[in-house]
C-alpha cells in the first residue's frame, strides 16, 4: 500500500484527504500538523463582533480523520530529505512514497515596529485580540492596512483587511460609538483591490468614502509605533493596527532543497507538482503557481489545487501522465457584517455584484455547509 504523508491541516489539506478517498485510492494517508483541528478563517472576521465565537469557528478533526481512515501525526514539519521520501519533524522522521505540501504561507515581518500590529489570518487567537482590544477602547484611532510580497505579486491576502474594516465600522456603528473613533485604511498599492478586479477597487474605495474612513494610499510603509503608521507619503495616529504582511515560504524549506520562487514559496507547475521531485506536490499557500497577476491566495484556490494535486498524483501511482491543471478562479464575498458584495473573477470575465443582505447569508450558509463534513 502507497503511503501519503499531507503536510498540514488547512483548507488544502482536508482536501487533499477527502479527494484520496472519493477516488477510492487504497493508499495510507498520514497528516502532519501540530494539532488536528482546523481553523475556518473566513469567518474570524465575526469574532470582533460577538456573531461568531472562537470555538464555532475552530474544528476538530478527530472524527473526520477517523472516517477518512487518517493516521495523525502530531508536530512541526522541519526539513526534508533523500529526495523528498522522508519529512522530518520536531516528533520524529516520516517516510512517504509520495508527499504532499499544505503547510501554509509565513508572514513577512520585517517592517520595523511590526510588533505593534495584530495579523487577523494569523488564526482565531489574533481576532480575539482584536475583540479585546476593541472593548477596551473608549475611543481613538484604528488603522487597517495591508502589503505584499515584492518578489511574489500572488503572496498577498487582502480581501479580509476589507472585511475587518467594514466589519468594525458596522460594529461601531450598532454600538452608537463610531463617533467616537477614527477609521483609516492603508497600502502601498496606489488602487487597493486590484486582484479583485477594476470594478471592485472603485466598489471599494466609494465604500469607504461612504463610511468616512479615511484613506492612505500608494506610500512605502517606513514603520509603526505604539500609536501611529507611517510611510513614505503620510505619518498618521493610530492606537489599534490591524494589518495583513506579505507572505512567503516556510521556516522548515529552507532545510530542504526544494525549489524556491524569488518569494521564497515552492515552485510549481500548473499540475501542482514540485520540479525535479518525483511524487511531490504542492498546494495552497506554500506554492508559487503560473497564472495572471491575481492569482489568489485564498481558500477556494488551496481547494481547486489540492483536488489537481491529488489527481495527479494518482495518475502518476497508476503509470500514466499527469494532465490535470487547476482552474484560476476567483471567488469571494466581501462581508460587513450584514451585508456582502460578491466578487467573480476567471481569466475571461470578471464580475461585482454590490453589497447587499442576500450575499451575507449566502456567505454563513456557506460556512455551515462547509464545515459540516468535518465535523
Amino acid at each position: 500500500m502507497k503511503r501519503i504523508t499531507i503536510v498540514g491541516s488547512g483548507f488544502a489539506a482536508l482536501t487533499a484527504v477527502k479527494t484520496l478517498r472519493s477516488e477510492n485510492a487504497d493508499v495510507e494517508i498520514t497528516v502532519v500538523s501540530p494539532k488536528p483541528e482546523l481553523q475556518y478563517l473566513p469567518s474570524t472576521i465575526w469574532i470582533p463582533s460577538g456573531l461568531r465565537k472562537p470555538e464555532d469557528v475552530t474544528v476538530p478533526l478527530d472524527n473526520f480523520f477517523r472516517r477518512m481512515n487518517v493516521n495523525f501525526h502530531q508536530g512541526l514539519a522541519t526539513g526534508l530529505s533523500d529526495d523528498g521520501r522522508t519529512l522530518q519533524t520536531d516528533n520524529g522522521d516520516l517516510e512517504n512514497d509520495a508527499l504532499i505540501i499544505c503547510s501554509g504561507g509565513r508572514f513577512l515581518k520585517k517592517l520595523p515596529g511590526i510588533e505593534h500590529a495584530i495579523t487577523p489570518c494569523e488564526g482565531v487567537d489574533a481576532s480575539v485580540k482584536i475583540r479585546d482590544r476593541l472593548k477596551a477602547m473608549d475611543g481613538g484611532n484604528i488603522a487597517f492596512g495591508f502589503a505584499g510580497n515584492p518578489k511574489e505579486p500572488s503572496a498577498m491576502r487582502g480581501g479580509p483587511m476589507f472585511e475587518f474594516l467594514f466589519g468594525i465600522d458596522r460594529q461601531l456603528r450598532k454600538e452608537g460609538r463610531r463617533d467616537k473613533f477614527t477609521l483609516s485604511f492603508f497600502t502601498p498599492a496606489e488602487s487597493p483591490g486590484q486582484r479583485l478586479g477594476p470594478k471592485a477597487v472603485k466598489g471599494l474605495l466609494d465604500e469607504m468614502a461612504k463610511r468616512d474612513i479615511k484613506t492612505y494610499l500608494g506610500g512605502k510603509l517606513k514603520q509603526f509605533s505604539e500609536s501611529s503608521v507611517e510611510t513614505e507619503k503620510d505619518k498618521f495616529d493610530a492606537d489599534l493596527i490591524i494589518f495583513m504582511p506579505g507572505m512567503t515560504g516556510n521556516q522548515w524549506f529552507d532545510n530542504s532543497k526544494l525549489p524556491r520562487s524569488e518569494g521564497g514559496l515552492i515552485q510549481s507547475n500548473q499540475k501542482c507538482q514540485v520540479a525535479d521531485f518525483k511524487y511531490v506536490y504542492v498546494a495552497g499557500d506554500s506554492g508559487s503557481f503560473p497564472g495572471p497577476a491575481w492569482l489568489p491566495k485564498q481558500a477556494h484556490m488551496a481547494d481547486l489545487q489540492a483536488a489537481t494535486a491529488v489527481k495527479n498524483l494518482l495518475a502518476e501511482f497508476n503509470g500514466q501522465e499527469p494532465k490535470d491543471t487547476f482552474k484560476v478562479e476567483l471567488m469571494c464575498i466581501v462581508d460587513s457584517q450584514d451585508k456582502g458584495m460578491l466578487v467573480y473573477r476567471t481569466e475571461q470575465k470578471s464580475i461585482m455584484l454590490p453589497s447587499m443582505t442576500f450575499f451575507h447569508w449566502v456567505k454563513r450558509f456557506f460556512e455551515w455547509w462547509y464545515l459540516r463534513q468535518y465535523k
